[in-house]
């Protein structure tokens, strides 16, 4: 007999007014007879009717579920000022039960061991303790005033102005990059995660499209100052000093511990899995996840091939990911092409491709944008850096330059 289900039960008819506010659902529960019970006391207030026994005894079937007697039997098991606690007993049973469900299913189902942890972390992204009444946080903040408050020290960009607008890449934050191609976002993204791992974080790079090989070039190319170009015959194009600096220039990128993720079509649940896995081997160093790009990750639903739809839903759950990992996510985005139609070409947020959702997902957006790339004759040797949309403080632009042969940002 499951005595917290009875409570709880004998609660909703106690109390009236619970059962709009529970957060269980009558599939939650366990036995058959309560799940039926708990559906009707909804239905019952739904249609306007009070949860009694009295109403409760006009059920057409009510021997079936136990009678009179039963009814009140529940009443008697009723804790209504330990409803909370009593509702987190049943959440988590119930999620034992769903996680030995979903084993028992994967194992006769031949299941892939991602969809396994796709199905697991839908069950324990359940949660109930998320509440802060303003009272607690006013008791914690009390004392601000006259004491030395902590730093908060968050990942940084390696871009003095932009982390001054900023404050850093924050935890929990989603910051999109965006830009057409060629303009420089996958040498920023990598910018980016090396700074982060110089600073003691732990950059986890998603690579939907570059192979790591690619990356790998790419990161010693900007760490070392030398021409892509060269990095495809390193022994015949790289001078003797080139190559003298070569092993400094792999030992101080290799302190970055960047780690690279180059399988295409990844999904948020995939990503979610490593992310994990990452966590668990350095579990003294913070994730930043870096994503390239937005739309090559692969939704969990096809939504009959609306692009909108899967986008809306990448978005949302890049902003869980950040939440639950408790980490900042950088993901990269492709521009429209009604950028190339316009005389001025600096991005603008209805440039991004499925913007809506994007734009109300993310804490910070930034465009890149460089006047050399389409006019070639400019002296002009800036990238400019957009801050368009700042939650958390000022919106600008930061001007760098960037050596389009190195991939180098200073």
């Amino acid at each position: 007999m499951n005595f917290a289900e009875m409570a709880f039960l004998g609660c909703l008819i106690k109390a009236n007014y619970l059962i709009k506010d529970t957060v269980i659902h009558p599939e939650q529960l366990e036995g058959a007879t309560h799940k039926v019970l708990m559906q009707r006391m909804l239905d019952f207030s739904n249609a306007g009717k009070s949860i009694d026994l009295v109403s409760l005894t006009t059920m057409p079937d009510l021997e079936n579920l136990g009678g009179m007697s039963y009814l009140s039997s529940l009443l008697a098991h009723a804790d209504v000022e330990k409803f909370e606690e009593i509702e987190t007993l049943i959440l988590e049973l119930w999620k034992e039960r769903e996680k030995k469900n979903i084993l028992t299913l994967a194992s006769h189902g031949d299941w892939e061991i991602t969809k396994v942890i796709a199905e697991l972390d839908k069950i324990n992204e359940v949660k109930m303790n998320d509440h802060t009444s303003l009272n607690q946080a006013l008791v914690q903040m009390y004392e601000a005033p006259w004491q030395q408050q902590e730093v908060i020290r968050t990942a940084t960009s390696g871009i003095h102005k932009l982390d001054e607008m900023t404050g850093g890449f924050q935890d929990g934050e989603v910051t999109i990059l965006a830009a057409r191609p060629s303009m420089g976002k996958s040498d920023v993204m990598l910018h980016f995660a090396k700074e982060a791992g110089w600073a003691g974080y732990l950059p986890i790079v998603f690579s939907l499209e570059m192979p790591e090989k690619l990356i790998t070039s790419r990161l010693i190319a900007s760490t070392g100052g030398y021409n892509r170009l060269k990095m495809r015959d390193p022994g015949n194009m790289l001078s003797q000093s080139q190559k003298d600096r070569w092993a400094d220039v792999i030992g101080y990128l290799n302190q970055t511990n960047i780690q690279i993720f180059d399988g295409a079509g990844q999904t948020i649940s995939e990503m979610r899995a490593k992310t994990r896995k990452m966590m668990h081997q350095y579990p003294n160093m913070k994730p930043v996840i870096f994503i390239d790009y937005l739309t090559l990750i692969r939704s969990a639903e096809t939504y009959g091939g609306n692009s909108h739809l899967q986008v809306t839903e990448i978005s949302r759950n890049l902003k869980t990911m950040a939440k639950e990992f408790e980490c900042p996510v950088v993901c990269l985005a492709q521009l429209n092409r009604s950028v190339e139609t316009r005389a001025e070409k600096r991005p603008m947020m209805s440039d991004i491709r499925e913007s809506g959702s994007v734009e109300q997902d993310a804490d910070v957006i930034l465009f890149l944008y460089r006047e050399k790339y389409y006019d070639k004759e400019t002296e002009n040797p800036f990238l400019e850096i957009i801050v368009s949309k700042n939650r958390n403080g000022p919106v600008g632009t930061i001007h760098v330059t960037y050596n389009e042969f190195t991939g180098l940002i200073e």
